[in-house]
C-alpha cells in the first residue's frame, strides 16, 4: 500500500512514457548490416544454399503475416493459403500475358490485398473457431473455382512461363534477391504498423475487445487493415513460391500445410512478437533440413517440439529469452519510466 501511495503521489512530470529502454538506432543499424550481408550471400555460396534461404524467406513472410493476424488482431486464420494460391496464380496469369514473373510479384501482392476486401466482408462477423473454419472454407472454395479454368492448367497446374531467358545460376540469384526484398518489406511494414496508432489499437483489441470498443477503438477498421496487409503479404509469398518452383499447381499452392507451417513457426518462436517468427522460422528450417530424410519421424519430432514449447515456454522461445534477458530487437510496446527506474521488466506496458 505504501508503494502504491508513493507512486500515485508523484507529480505527473516525473513520469515519462517511452518506446524502449534501448536506442532503436542501434537496432536499425544492425538490421541494415544483416540485410546487406544477406544481399551479398549469392556471391559467397552455392545455389543449393540460396534455395534453402528462399524457403526461409517465404516461411518468414508468411509467419510474420500470421503473427500480425493472430498475435495482434486476435484473428486465428486457418485459410491464409488462399492468398498464397492467389498470389501464385496472379503471377502465372500475368506471365502468360507477357509480364516478367519478377515484375508480376508486386502486382500479385497488391491484387491479393484487393481480394482480401470482399473476403473480409464474408468473415468479419465471425470470431474464434468460426472465423478459423470460415477462412479454411474460403481457401478450399477458391481452389475449386480455379481448378475449373483449363487455360491456367486446371487441376494439374502448369509451368510458369517467362523465365527461360535466365541461366540457372542467375535465376537462383534473382529469386533469392526477390525473396529477400519481400521479407524485408513485409517485416518493415509490420514493424511500422505496430509502432503507430494501429499498433496501440491492436494491442487493446488483443487484450480485451469489449474494453477496446468502449474506449473508442475502431475494432472493425483495425482488423480490416490487418487482414488486407496479411493478404498482400501472403500473396507476395505465393508469387515468390511460384517463381522458386517454376510451376503453379493448385494442390501445392493452396495446401493447408502453409498455414500449419506459418502457425508452427510463430508459436514456436513467440506469438505477439516481431522477433518470434524470425526465431521460429530458423528453428523450423534447421529441423527440416536435418530431419527430412527420416520420413515420418520428421513430423513426429516437429510435433514433440511444438508440445514441449507449449508446455514449458508458453510465450515461445523468444518470450523465454525476453523474460530472462529483457531483450527486444524490435520494440513496439511502451514503458512507464520514473527518474529512479532501474529497468525492472514490470515497468513495461506492451
Amino acid at each position: 500500500m505504501s508503494l502504491v501511495k508513493e507512486v500515485t503521489d508523484r507529480p505527473a512530470a516525473q513520469f515519462r512514457v517511452t518506446r524502449s529502454r534501448r536506442n532503436v538506432a542501434w537496432t536499425g543499424a544492425g538490421a541494415l548490416v544483416v540485410v546487406v550481408g544477406l544481399a551479398l550471400l549469392p556471391y559467397q555460396v552455392y545455389s543449393g544454399t540460396t534455395s534453402i534461404m528462399v524457403q526461409a524467406f517465404i516461411l518468414l513472410t508468411l509467419a510474420s503475416m500470421w503473427n500480425l493476424l493472430a498475435g495482434y488482431a486476435g484473428l486465428v486464420s486457418v485459410g491464409q493459403q488462399a492468398f498464397v494460391g492467389l498470389g501464385a496464380y496472379l503471377t502465372l496469369i500475368l506471365a502468360i500475358h507477357g509480364t516478367s514473373p519478377f515484375a508480376a510479384l508486386p502486382v500479385a501482392a497488391i491484387g491479393c490485398g484487393v481480394a482480401a476486401l470482399p473476403m473480409w466482408w464474408l468473415v468479419s462477423r465471425l470470431r474464434s473457431g468460426y472465423f478459423a473454419i470460415a477462412t479454411w472454407v474460403l481457401a478450399a472454395t477458391i481452389m475449386l473455382i480455379i481448378e475449373k479454368f483449363s487455360s491456367i492448367g486446371g487441376g494439374t497446374g502448369m509451368p510458369l512461363p517467362g523465365l527461360s531467358g535466365f541461366g540457372p545460376v542467375l535465376l537462383s540469384a534473382y529469386t533469392y534477391w526477390a525473396g529477400l526484398a519481400v521479407t524485408v518489406v513485409a517485416m518493415a511494414t509490420v514493424y511500422l504498423l505496430l509502432r503507430g496508432r494501429l499498433g496501440l489499437a491492436l494491442t487493446a483489441i488483443r487484450d480485451d475487445e469489449v474494453a477496446a470498443r468502449s474506449a473508442g477503438v475502431r475494432v472493425g477498421l483495425a482488423r480490416l487493415l490487418v487482414f488486407v496487409v496479411a493478404g498482400a503479404g501472403c500473396g507476395a509469398a505465393g508469387a515468390l513460391l511460384a517463381i522458386s518452383q517454376l510451376q503453379v499447381q493448385p494442390g501445392a499452392v493452396f495446401s493447408v500445410q502453409w498455414t500449419a507451417e506459418m502457425a508452427f513457426a510463430t508459436i514456436i518462436g513467440g506469438l505477439g512478437t516481431i522477433e518470434g517468427p524470425i526465431l521460429g522460422t530458423a528453428v523450423y528450417i534447421v529441423l527440416q533440413q536435418t530431419l527430412a530424410s527420416y520420413n515420418a519421424w520428421y513430423l513426429i519430432i516437429l510435433g514433440l517440439v511444438a508440445i514441449a514449447v507449449a508446455l514449458f515456454a508458453r510465450r515461445g522461445l523468444w518470450g523465454l529469452a525476453d523474460s530472462r534477458l529483457h531483450l527486444r530487437l524490435f520494440p513496439v510496446g511502451y514503458w512507464l519510466r520514473t527518474p529512479g527506474d532501474s529497468g525492472r521488466p514490470g515497468a513495461r506496458a506492451d
